[in-house]
Protein backbone atom coordinates (compact mmCIF):
# COMPACT_ATOMS: atom_id res chain seq x y z
CA UNK A 1 0.00 0.00 0.00
CA UNK A 2 2.02 2.84 -0.87
CA UNK A 3 -0.45 6.33 -1.24
CA UNK A 4 -3.38 7.32 1.08
CA UNK A 5 -6.61 5.80 -0.23
CA UNK A 6 -9.85 7.74 0.31
CA UNK A 7 -10.85 5.66 3.76
CA UNK A 8 -7.39 6.72 5.04
CA UNK A 9 -7.22 10.47 3.76
CA UNK A 10 -11.20 11.22 5.12
CA UNK A 11 -10.07 9.72 8.73
CA UNK A 12 -7.17 11.94 9.08
CA UNK A 13 -9.11 15.07 7.96
CA UNK A 14 -11.74 13.42 10.61
CA UNK A 15 -8.92 13.02 13.21
CA UNK A 16 -7.12 16.17 12.43
CA UNK A 17 -10.22 18.75 12.79
CA UNK A 18 -11.26 16.78 15.82
CA UNK A 19 -8.03 17.47 17.87
CA UNK A 20 -8.31 21.05 16.79
CA UNK A 21 -11.78 21.90 17.43
CA UNK A 22 -12.39 22.86 13.81
CA UNK A 23 -16.32 21.56 14.59
CA UNK A 24 -17.70 23.17 11.49
CA UNK A 25 -15.40 21.93 9.14
CA UNK A 26 -15.50 18.10 10.97
CA UNK A 27 -18.87 18.31 10.10
CA UNK A 28 -17.80 18.05 6.20
CA UNK A 29 -15.36 15.86 7.10
CA UNK A 30 -17.46 13.21 8.54
CA UNK A 31 -20.20 13.59 5.78
CA UNK A 32 -17.37 12.88 3.23
CA UNK A 33 -16.00 9.59 5.59
CA UNK A 34 -19.37 8.38 5.39
CA UNK A 35 -19.72 8.59 1.68
CA UNK A 36 -16.72 7.30 0.74
CA UNK A 37 -17.51 4.03 2.94
CA UNK A 38 -16.32 4.48 6.66
CA UNK A 39 -18.56 2.61 9.03
CA UNK A 40 -20.30 4.25 11.84
CA UNK A 41 -18.81 2.36 14.68
CA UNK A 42 -15.30 2.76 12.78
CA UNK A 43 -15.69 6.99 12.74
CA UNK A 44 -17.28 6.21 16.73
CA UNK A 45 -13.45 4.41 17.77
CA UNK A 46 -11.84 7.07 16.30
CA UNK A 47 -13.50 9.61 18.16
CA UNK A 48 -13.09 7.34 21.56
CA UNK A 49 -9.63 7.16 20.81
CA UNK A 50 -8.80 10.77 20.25
CA UNK A 51 -9.29 11.36 23.93
CA UNK A 52 -6.45 10.35 25.33
CA UNK A 53 -4.45 12.68 22.82
CA UNK A 54 -6.77 15.74 22.29
CA UNK A 55 -8.73 15.14 25.74
CA UNK A 56 -12.04 14.28 26.85
CA UNK A 57 -13.81 18.25 25.67
CA UNK A 58 -12.45 17.96 21.69
CA UNK A 59 -13.28 13.83 21.45
CA UNK A 60 -16.61 15.01 22.98
CA UNK A 61 -17.65 17.95 21.04
CA UNK A 62 -16.51 15.19 17.95
CA UNK A 63 -19.21 12.87 19.05
CA UNK A 64 -21.57 15.22 19.14
CA UNK A 65 -21.05 16.44 15.88
CA UNK A 66 -20.97 13.08 14.76
CA UNK A 67 -24.88 12.42 16.08
CA UNK A 68 -25.84 15.47 14.69
CA UNK A 69 -24.44 14.78 10.73
CA UNK A 70 -25.83 11.30 11.28
CA UNK A 71 -29.65 12.87 11.88
CA UNK A 72 -29.34 15.24 9.13
CA UNK A 73 -28.36 12.05 6.48
CA UNK A 74 -31.21 9.86 8.37
CA UNK A 75 -33.27 12.53 7.26
CA UNK A 76 -32.16 12.41 4.21
CA UNK A 77 -32.59 8.84 3.51
CA UNK A 78 -28.96 8.18 4.01
CA UNK A 79 -28.27 4.53 5.09
CA UNK A 80 -24.95 4.49 5.81
CA UNK A 81 -23.08 1.30 7.16
CA UNK A 82 -23.21 0.70 10.71
CA UNK A 83 -20.13 -1.78 11.46
CA UNK A 84 -18.69 -4.53 13.32
CA UNK A 85 -19.14 -3.87 17.63
CA UNK A 86 -16.36 -4.27 18.89
CA UNK A 87 -15.13 -7.93 21.01
CA UNK A 88 -15.57 -7.74 24.61
CA UNK A 89 -12.09 -7.91 25.71
CA UNK A 90 -11.45 -10.15 28.92
CA UNK A 91 -8.03 -9.21 30.43
CA UNK A 92 -6.80 -10.88 33.60
CA UNK A 93 -4.44 -8.44 33.25
CA UNK A 94 -4.86 -5.42 32.04
CA UNK A 95 -1.11 -3.85 32.65
CA UNK A 96 0.68 -6.67 31.08
CA UNK A 97 -1.30 -6.58 27.71
CA UNK A 98 -0.94 -3.43 27.93
CA UNK A 99 2.68 -3.54 28.44
CA UNK A 100 2.95 -6.60 25.47
CA UNK A 101 0.98 -3.86 22.64
CA UNK A 102 3.25 -1.00 23.72
CA UNK A 103 6.03 -3.40 22.90
CA UNK A 104 4.49 -4.87 19.66
CA UNK A 105 4.21 -1.07 18.85
CA UNK A 106 7.53 0.31 19.84
CA UNK A 107 9.37 -3.06 18.76
CA UNK A 108 11.59 -2.30 21.76
CA UNK A 109 10.93 -4.44 24.39
CA UNK A 110 10.66 -3.11 27.67
CA UNK A 111 13.56 -4.12 30.18
CA UNK A 112 14.99 -2.77 33.79
CA UNK A 113 13.43 0.33 36.33
CA UNK A 114 11.38 2.93 34.61
CA UNK A 115 12.33 6.29 34.04
CA UNK A 116 11.54 9.76 32.89
CA UNK A 117 7.83 10.88 32.90
CA UNK A 118 7.07 6.99 33.73
CA UNK A 119 9.77 7.04 36.85
CA UNK A 120 9.06 10.68 38.09
CA UNK A 121 5.03 9.84 38.43
CA UNK A 122 4.42 5.85 38.06
CA UNK A 123 0.70 6.00 38.40
CA UNK A 124 0.75 7.64 34.15
CA UNK A 125 2.90 4.66 32.84
CA UNK A 126 -0.66 2.51 34.66
CA UNK A 127 -2.78 5.07 33.02
CA UNK A 128 -0.99 4.77 29.95
CA UNK A 129 -0.57 0.67 29.75
CA UNK A 130 -4.18 -0.49 31.53
CA UNK A 131 -6.48 1.80 29.43
CA UNK A 132 -4.91 3.66 26.74
CA UNK A 133 -3.08 0.36 25.77
CA UNK A 134 -5.48 -2.34 26.81
CA UNK A 135 -8.13 -1.04 27.16
CA UNK A 136 -8.62 1.06 23.55
CA UNK A 137 -6.02 -0.97 21.70
CA UNK A 138 -7.57 -4.33 22.39
CA UNK A 139 -10.47 -3.42 20.59
CA UNK A 140 -10.82 -4.86 17.71
CA UNK A 141 -12.79 -1.89 15.41
CA UNK A 142 -9.85 -0.69 14.37
CA UNK A 143 -6.29 -2.33 13.69
CA UNK A 144 -3.45 -0.88 15.09
CA UNK A 145 -2.49 0.65 11.84
CA UNK A 146 -5.27 2.31 11.90
CA UNK A 147 -5.41 3.78 15.11
CA UNK A 148 -1.78 4.78 15.02
CA UNK A 149 -2.37 6.52 11.70
CA UNK A 150 -5.78 8.11 13.37
CA UNK A 151 -2.65 9.16 16.24
CA UNK A 152 -0.30 10.26 14.09
CA UNK A 153 -2.96 12.70 12.42
CA UNK A 154 -4.42 14.12 15.52
CA UNK A 155 -0.68 14.68 16.62
CA UNK A 156 0.37 16.49 13.67
CA UNK A 157 -2.63 18.73 13.55
CA UNK A 158 -1.81 20.10 17.04
CA UNK A 159 1.12 22.71 18.23
CA UNK A 160 3.37 21.93 21.08
CA UNK A 161 3.45 17.98 20.43
CA UNK A 162 6.40 17.15 18.62
CA UNK A 163 7.84 14.86 20.64
CA UNK A 164 4.70 12.65 21.42
CA UNK A 165 4.29 12.83 17.08
CA UNK A 166 8.08 11.93 16.39
CA UNK A 167 7.55 8.79 19.23
CA UNK A 168 3.72 7.60 17.34
CA UNK A 169 5.67 7.62 13.67
CA UNK A 170 8.05 5.51 14.77
CA UNK A 171 5.07 2.99 16.09
CA UNK A 172 3.45 3.86 12.98
CA UNK A 173 6.03 2.65 10.43
CA UNK A 174 6.08 -0.65 12.52
CA UNK A 175 2.77 -1.09 11.96
CA UNK A 176 3.35 -0.77 7.88
CA UNK A 177 2.33 3.13 7.50
CA UNK A 178 5.08 3.98 4.85
CA UNK A 179 6.82 7.12 3.55
CA UNK A 180 4.65 7.63 0.88
CA UNK A 181 1.25 7.75 3.11
CA UNK A 182 3.26 10.13 5.20
CA UNK A 183 4.23 12.35 2.72
CA UNK A 184 0.57 12.24 1.67
CA UNK A 185 -0.26 12.87 5.19
CA UNK A 186 0.95 16.44 5.41
CA UNK A 187 -0.93 17.56 2.67
CA UNK A 188 -4.19 16.51 4.37
CA UNK A 189 -2.43 18.41 7.18
CA UNK A 190 -1.61 21.47 5.60
CA UNK A 191 -5.46 21.73 4.75
CA UNK A 192 -7.04 21.17 7.73
CA UNK A 193 -4.58 22.75 10.16
CA UNK A 194 -1.97 24.87 8.29
CA UNK A 195 0.97 24.48 6.62
CA UNK A 196 3.08 25.56 9.80
CA UNK A 197 1.67 22.25 11.36
CA UNK A 198 2.38 20.25 8.09
CA UNK A 199 5.56 21.34 7.85
CA UNK A 200 6.39 19.85 11.44
CA UNK A 201 5.48 16.65 9.98
CA UNK A 202 7.74 16.94 7.09
CA UNK A 203 10.82 17.73 9.08
CA UNK A 204 10.43 14.87 11.05
CA UNK A 205 9.87 12.46 8.04
CA UNK A 206 12.91 14.36 5.91
CA UNK A 207 11.11 15.99 3.64
CA UNK A 208 11.62 19.49 2.19
CA UNK A 209 9.38 22.37 4.65
CA UNK A 210 7.22 24.45 2.33
CA UNK A 211 7.22 27.89 2.16
CA UNK A 212 4.38 29.34 4.99
CA UNK A 213 4.22 33.03 3.12
CA UNK A 214 3.30 31.66 -0.27
CA UNK A 215 3.68 33.40 -3.84
CA UNK A 216 0.30 34.48 -4.20
CA UNK A 217 -0.67 35.41 -0.79
CA UNK A 218 -3.29 37.86 -0.65
CA UNK A 219 -3.42 41.27 1.19
CA UNK A 220 -5.69 43.21 0.83
CA UNK A 221 -8.16 46.26 2.96
CA UNK A 222 -11.58 46.33 2.88
CA UNK A 223 -12.70 50.05 2.83
CA UNK A 224 -16.69 49.72 4.70
CA UNK A 225 -19.28 52.42 5.07
CA UNK A 226 -22.14 51.35 7.25
CA UNK A 227 -25.45 52.57 7.58
CA UNK A 228 -25.88 54.28 10.96
CA UNK A 229 -29.28 52.43 11.85
CA UNK A 230 -27.50 49.11 11.47
CA UNK A 231 -24.19 50.05 13.02
CA UNK A 232 -24.01 47.78 16.43
CA UNK A 233 -25.98 44.80 14.62
CA UNK A 234 -22.95 44.96 11.95
CA UNK A 235 -20.38 45.11 14.21
CA UNK A 236 -21.46 41.81 16.00
CA UNK A 237 -21.73 40.00 12.80
CA UNK A 238 -18.27 41.36 11.56
CA UNK A 239 -16.76 40.46 15.01
CA UNK A 240 -18.29 37.07 14.90
CA UNK A 241 -17.46 36.08 11.27
CA UNK A 242 -13.77 37.42 11.40
CA UNK A 243 -13.00 36.03 14.44
CA UNK A 244 -14.35 32.32 13.39
CA UNK A 245 -12.03 32.98 10.03
CA UNK A 246 -9.40 33.25 11.69
CA UNK A 247 -9.64 30.44 14.41
CA UNK A 248 -10.89 27.55 11.98
CA UNK A 249 -9.31 28.60 8.92
CA UNK A 250 -6.02 27.30 7.81
CA UNK A 251 -5.73 29.69 5.04
CA UNK A 252 -6.71 32.58 6.77
CA UNK A 253 -3.81 34.64 8.58
CA UNK A 254 -5.68 37.78 9.44
CA UNK A 255 -9.02 39.27 8.93
CA UNK A 256 -8.13 42.29 11.31
CA UNK A 257 -11.75 44.70 11.68
CA UNK A 258 -11.14 48.54 12.89
CA UNK A 259 -13.46 51.67 12.65
CA UNK A 260 -12.79 55.20 12.80
CA UNK A 261 -12.74 56.85 16.21
CA UNK A 262 -14.11 59.92 14.60
CA UNK A 263 -16.56 58.34 11.90
CA UNK A 264 -17.26 54.89 13.93
CA UNK A 265 -19.70 54.51 10.44
CA UNK A 266 -16.31 53.77 8.27
CA UNK A 267 -14.84 50.53 9.05
CA UNK A 268 -11.29 48.89 7.28
CA UNK A 269 -10.38 45.43 7.55
CA UNK A 270 -7.09 44.29 6.88
CA UNK A 271 -7.11 40.77 5.01
CA UNK A 272 -4.47 38.62 4.63
CA UNK A 273 -4.84 35.32 2.88
CA UNK A 274 -1.64 32.61 2.55
CA UNK A 275 -3.20 32.02 -1.20
CA UNK A 276 -5.25 32.80 -3.25
CA UNK A 277 -6.50 28.87 -3.15
CA UNK A 278 -7.44 30.14 0.38
CA UNK A 279 -9.27 33.25 -0.03
CA UNK A 280 -11.52 31.45 -2.31
CA UNK A 281 -12.44 28.70 0.22
CA UNK A 282 -13.09 31.35 2.59
CA UNK A 283 -15.35 32.89 0.45
CA UNK A 284 -17.24 29.11 0.30
CA UNK A 285 -17.11 28.94 4.14
CA UNK A 286 -20.70 28.88 6.40
CA UNK A 287 -19.65 31.67 8.56
CA UNK A 288 -19.03 34.17 5.51
CA UNK A 289 -21.90 33.43 3.67
CA UNK A 290 -24.07 34.41 6.58
CA UNK A 291 -22.01 37.45 6.84
CA UNK A 292 -21.97 38.31 3.10
CA UNK A 293 -25.86 37.98 3.13
CA UNK A 294 -27.03 39.05 6.55
CA UNK A 295 -25.14 42.30 6.46
CA UNK A 296 -25.94 43.04 1.96
CA UNK A 297 -28.57 45.44 3.62
CA UNK A 298 -26.21 47.23 6.47
CA UNK A 299 -23.57 47.99 3.89
CA UNK A 300 -23.60 51.71 2.17
CA UNK A 301 -20.45 51.25 -0.04
CA UNK A 302 -17.59 49.03 -0.34
CA UNK A 303 -14.23 49.25 -1.77
CA UNK A 304 -11.60 46.12 -1.53
CA UNK A 305 -7.98 47.36 -2.20
CA UNK A 306 -5.15 44.96 -3.27
CA UNK A 307 -2.24 45.65 -1.76
CA UNK A 308 1.92 44.31 -2.73
CA UNK A 309 3.47 43.62 0.58
CA UNK A 310 7.48 45.37 0.35
CA UNK A 311 8.70 42.63 3.22
CA UNK A 312 6.32 39.34 3.19
CA UNK A 313 9.03 37.02 4.74
CA UNK A 314 8.89 39.50 7.73
CA UNK A 315 4.74 38.62 7.87
CA UNK A 316 5.01 34.99 9.99
CA UNK A 317 6.60 37.66 12.44
CA UNK A 318 4.24 39.98 13.13
CA UNK A 319 1.35 38.36 15.14
CA UNK A 320 4.01 36.54 17.01
CA UNK A 321 5.00 39.30 19.14
CA UNK A 322 1.57 39.58 20.30
CA UNK A 323 1.85 36.22 22.20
Amino acid sequence: MAALNTHQQTLAAIAALTATGNLSELKSALNNGLDAGLTINEVKESLVQLYAYCGFPRSLNGMSTLMTVLAERKYKNIKDLEGKDATPVKDSNKYQSGKHNLQQLTGVEEKGPKTGVNAFVPVIDVFLKEHLFADIFNRDVLNYRQREFITISALAAMPGVEPQLKAHLLMGKNTGITDTQLTDLANVIEINAGRTQANILRRLIDKPELPVVQFDMMVRISEIEILPEYLEEYKRILQEESSQSVKIEPGVISILPMYQKENPMQFRLLEIYASAAAYQSHLQSAHFKHYKTTTLKMVKTLKLVDMATLDPETIEFIFEKLK
